[in-house]
């Protein structure tokens, strides 16, 4: 076997991969089909989220320096496992997809150097607004309803609880965090209130007023319908007139 006949053999494995390809380019000229700017099919972050639980509908502010007080760094660590895929959390840790969150807390919002923030988050930035407990628990539970524009794809935290125990991991994660506000004051107790102003109120009603039927009682009780009651001295003087006609008449 001499060379001829290995160029022989090079040439027909090189004449088949031609063929092979060039079959695939007609077939994908022949047959063209589209396929969509973006995979897979637009989902609602809300729509994921859940319905909301009685506790989180209520509306009023937030008592963090009691939550906080409270709240588990451990648990806030796990649920801190969510990000880790795009943010670092340990002091000097380098910038991912998001920023590094060590120190987060009281720090100037989009100030991180070296990343590359959105415009949106930017924009909230500007005039140095910093993260403070509020805001990033505000942030936390949606953060593309808090920030519209933001290129953070995380849905957000609908629960109270986690988002309490994250803030308190973050808290950690810091040289220094903000001090923890005072909690707020108790509320009064509206219905005990309520039940000692209905008894007070019972106690001070005053006396229904006479009806017409106990006034007719009391007037029975002064004389009965059509009974007469005429004075003594009139009936003397009508009886003394009496007898002096019947004298005259005599």
């Amino acid at each position: 076997m001499g060379d001829l006949f290995w160029n022989k053999v090079a040439g027909a494995v090189l004449a088949i991969l031609l063929v092979v390809m060039g079959l695939r380019e007609i077939g994908a000229i022949a047959f063209d089909v589209e396929g969509p700017e973006t995979l897979g099919f637009p989902v609602d972050p809300a729509l994921l989220e859940g319905p909301a639980t009685a506790e989180e509908e209520e509306s009023g502010p937030v008592d963090f320096g009691a939550l906080l007080a409270t709240a588990s760094v451990e648990a806030g660590e796990r649920v801190a496992r969510r990000c880790v895929a795009c943010h670092t959390f340990d002091q000097g840790g380098a910038n991912g997809t998001g920023p590094n969150m060590w120190g987060v807390l009281g720090r100037t919002v989009a100030s991180v150097s070296g990343f590359n923030y959105s415009s949106a988050m930017r924009e909230y930035g500007a005039d140095g607004t910093e993260w403070l407990y509020q805001n990033m628990y505000d942030y936390l539970e949606a953060p593309r309803r808090y920030v519209p524009g933001t290129s953070m794809a995380f849905a957000g935290l609908r629960s109270q609880e986690d988002r309490i125990n994250l803030l308190a991991y973050m808290r950690s994660m810091s040289d220094n965090p903000p001090a923890l506000p005072e909690p707020l004051p108790e509320e009064p107790e509206a219905e005990g209130e309520e039940g000692e102003t209905s008894q007070v109120a019972a106690t001070e009603t005053p006396d229904a007023p006479e009806t017409d039927t106990q006034a007719g009682d009391d007037m029975g009780e002064r004389a009965e319908p059509g009974e007469v009651q005429p004075d003594e001295e009139l009936a003397e003087d009508v009886e003394d007139t009496v007898e002096g006609e019947d004298d005259d008449e005599e």
